[in-house]
């Protein structure tokens, strides 16, 4: 039985990507994502497809018990987790204040913070039991700076990245590595950044500024992901950030 990674926040940039990545290392990869099930099959297959191991799951984080209940799922039935990826995004818009409703913060918190929450309430005993495991924060510039209209998304990151660093007070001592990767710059993921420009203009954008590597490649942030996931516990990593030379 094969040591699992984990993603939550599968898609087809960083997130199924690093599953890649971990899956071609020895790892059974389970990828996880709320929506497009044509998506996760093609990520799984592809994995599969060059001799890896891999299961998709729809999942919606913010529903009750979905996160605690698929990771009871996948320790009984798949492997016990070694290394989980935190991916899922927090980002509602670029919103002032007025325009920002209860609703809407609340969204950015329970996908930054609350979810994450959850997870580790879920998963740091089990890996507290078995003396290690990593467990791998997907963050935003605005963990460290808040803009105008990123109240909701400012807020869930900057409680992702506290959060992470209570973690660390409470479990680095028990084996668990905990890092916070700030992603400080655009990455060229078709499922998020390609969505939010439109495939015309997120073409253009990579044979442009792409071509010049100024956008940050998913296959180089699962190479970070990894080489962070299994450093040597004399020289853990516990914040980072990650940017384009031209940033």
């Amino acid at each position: 039985m094969k040591p699992v990674c984990l993603v939550i926040g599968a898609g087809a940039g960083i997130g199924g990507t690093v599953g890649k990545k971990f899956a071609s290392e020895g790892y059974h990869a389970v990828l996880c994502r709320r929506s497009d099930e044509d998506g996760l099959r093609k990520l799984v297959d592809g994995i599969k497809s060059e001799g890896g191991e891999a299961t998709g799951f729809l999942m919606n984080a913010i529903e009750d018990n979905a996160i605690e209940e698929r990771i009871i799922h996948i320790e009984k039935n798949i492997g016990p987790i070694e290394v989980v990826i935190y991916n899922l995004g927090a980002q509602i818009g670029d919103r002032p204040l007025e325009e920002t409703s209860y609703r809407a913060f609340e969204m950015g918190w329970r996908l930054g913070t609350f979810g994450l929450f959850r997870l580790a309430k879920a998963v740091c005993p089990l890996m507290e039991d078995r003396g290690g495991g990593a467990i791998i924060v997907t963050s935003a510039t605005a963990a460290v700076r808040g803009n105008a209209g990123q109240h909701s998304h400012a807020a869930a990151m900057g409680g992702r990245r506290m959060l992470c660093q209570t973690l660390n007070a409470q479990y680095a001592s028990k084996g668990i590595h905990v890092a916070h990767v700030v992603i400080d710059g655009a990455v060229d993921a078709p499922d998020t950044l390609g969505k939010m420009l439109g495939a015309e203009q997120f073409q253009k954008l990579r044979d442009t500024r792409g071509a010049a590597d100024g956008l940050l490649l998913p296959e180089k942030v699962a190479e970070t992901y990894y080489h962070v996931a299994n450093q040597h516990r004399s020289v853990w990593t516990h914040e980072m950030d990650l940017r384009s030379y031209s940033d």
